[in-house]
């Protein structure tokens, strides 16, 4: 059973489509990466997924729910959160 689902995915920023119907499951304890090259959208998809871009259509389900709206902390609530590559305190 999936413990997470992303459907369809998409969002634009002005006339740019960022990311294009990105769909993908990941079962519970397993391990998923998104690689690609600069550019290709795996930051923008891992802000919709933590709710800090809200995708312009498809679908976010954790354990059967669609988070999809969500804002970032209640994202985190449902056991879905990111970090940040720059790290800095000040």
């Amino acid at each position: 059973m999936d413990h997470f689902t992303v459907e369809n995915l998409s969002i634009c920023f002005g006339g740019l489509k960022a990311v294009n119907s990105v769909s993908f499951s990941v079962e519970k304890n397993s391990i998923f990466s998104i690689i690609g090259p600069n550019g290709s959208g795996k930051t923008t998809i891992f802000n919709m997924i933590s709710g800090i871009y809200k995708p312009d259509s498809g679908r976010i389900i954790c354990d059967g729910e669609n988070i999809v709206g969500l804002t970032p902390d209640h994202v985190a609530r449902k056991g879905v959160a990111r970090t940040f590559q720059n790290i800095e305190l000040f």
